[in-house]
């Protein structure tokens, strides 16, 4: 059994896979005060909590976009399972032809991504990751990674709005009833929710026009199933695009 593992900013999703199956998926907050013993002790007690035995537990791979998490995980890990993982980084195959000034920026959640997406759907893609920060990417036929867009995540944006403007009070990210918000909670969920999926259109938009041709778009991160129904585009809902990433990218690598 495959242990995968992905350090987000926020979180950091946890997974096994036996025979490309996952066999669960769970989260734990990212914390840069944690110790390597205490995300050890963390991943330990989540396995346990799933019925997964240390020995059933064959390898593991791990993507990070958190430097100092990635190093009290990786370490963790290691007192867990008693094996180096691989990581994902320079180095791996992934099959990827990666179009950017420099390659070796790309973050590793989102090669791990682009790899799951063209494992399930054909070339054009623009792909989507609602999380932290919104980033979508862009994937042309032979598997070129041509870049993308980064702007702030649906949390983060209400986050700095509520810190920043004093009679906005902090709310839940519900759906709005309607675009036009009859109350101060309305009109921020309406901004937000609303502002964020057109955001996505309008920025679909201009990537094709520049592109010169559709795409198919595909979703995912903890924002997507909420923002998405928001959305004027077909956005294809993928929940699991980063362990079945790093599943296939750990069988391309495979000691």
């Amino acid at each position: 059994m495959l242990l995968a593992i992905d350090i987000g900013n926020t979180n950091i999703v946890i997974g096994c896979i036996r025979d490309d199956r996952i066999v669960f998926k769970a989260r734990i907050a990212t914390d840069q005060t944690r110790t390597s013993d205490q995300y050890g002790v963390e991943i330990k007690n989540m396995l346990e909590a799933f019925d997964i035995h240390r020995s059933d537990i064959s390898d593991c791979i791990i993507s990070s976009v958190v430097p100092p998490v990635f190093h009290s995980v990786r370490t963790g890990v290691i007192k867990v399972i008693g094996k180096q993982p691989m990581v994902v980084g320079p180095g791996l195959k992934t099959g990827l032809n990666i179009h950017m000034d420099v390659p070796s920026q790309v973050g590793s959640d989102r090669i791990v991504i682009a790899v799951a997406a063209l494992a399930e759907y054909d070339a054009p893609l623009i792909l989507m990751d609602m999380g932290t920060a919104t980033t979508i990417e862009v994937v042309e036929p032979d598997n070129i990674y041509m870049g993308g867009v980064i702007f702030p995540g649906v949390k983060l944006s209400l986050d700095a709005l509520t810190n920043r403007a004093a009679q906005l009070p902090g709310i839940s990210l519900d759906r709005p009833k309607q675009v036009i918000g009859k109350n101060t909670v309305d009109c921020m969920r309406s901004g937000m929710m609303y502002g964020t999926a057109a955001m996505i259109d309008g920025i679909v938009d201009r990537i094709e026009e520049e592109l010169g041709h559709p795409s198919t778009l595909v979703a995912t991160g903890g924002m997507a199933q909420f923002i998405t129904p928001l959305c004027k585009r077909k956005i294809i809902l993928e929940k699991d695009l980063l362990l079945k990433g790093l599943n296939i990218i750990y069988k391309k690598n495979k000691r």
